[in-house]
């Protein structure tokens, strides 16, 4: 997969400001601190298009990402973080929900979850809800170089049993300090597109 072109172009709250096209579109949803930035930055081969934060609950947007005029990457806030008030949160979940509702733009998913810790339970709401809405989600495991290979299985185990993933949904062992996962997540934003080389 050749970036040739990978920016930030729209920066939305509501159904109004998203981008006027028929592009594919890919969200991005995972807990706070699960590694989205990070996520974007190496499968865009760019080391700061999205910015990591020390700080979780950073993003309060929904961030299009325009990859060579041919995709959007859409990064969402972030769930579970406590030092969010419930009144920021409702609001969060009330602009995925109205995202999610009527884009047909939308082709999957990808839900991240650290690899290092059974999904908790605002995981599980995540998937459930994303279910709700009939989305394909390919589940990507973040942080899989900070687990040694002994304890792998044991981790993967406590994904798949926990989400219990319905046929047709996925998941993508990935790693940002390692690139594993990478090809897999650029063939499939290629396949989804049904563009033959992007």
């Amino acid at each position: 997969m050749d970036i040739k072109k990978a920016e930030l172009e729209v920066i939305a709250t509501r159904r109004s400001q998203y981008p006027e096209s028929e592009k594919p579109e890919f969200l991005l949803v995972g807990r706070s601190n699960v590694g989205k930035s990070s996520f974007i930055n190496t499968i865009l081969s760019r080391k700061n298009l999205a910015h990591t934060s020390s700080r979780p609950g950073k993003t309060q947007t929904l961030n299009f990402y325009n990859i060579n005029d041919a995709l959007y990457l859409i990064d969402v806030p972030g769930y579970g973080y406590a030092q969010v008030d419930k009144k920021t949160q409702a609001k969060f979940g009330m602009m995925i929900e109205e995202y999610l509702e009527k884009r047909s733009q939308l082709k999957r998913v990808f839900m991240l979850v650290d690899f290092r810790i059974k999904p908790t339970e605002d995981d599980q709401l995540m998937y459930n809800f994303l279910k709700y809405y009939h989305v394909p989600v390919t589940i990507i495991a973040t942080k899989t170089d900070k687990i040694g290979s002994s304890k792998r299985d044991k981790c993967l185990k406590a994904i798949l049993d926990t989400l219990d993933l319905v046929v047709g949904d996925d998941l993508i062992m990935f790693s940002s300090v390692t690139k594993q996962g990478v090809k897999e997540v650029q063939q499939k934003l290629e396949e989804l597109s049904a563009i033959e080389t992007i």
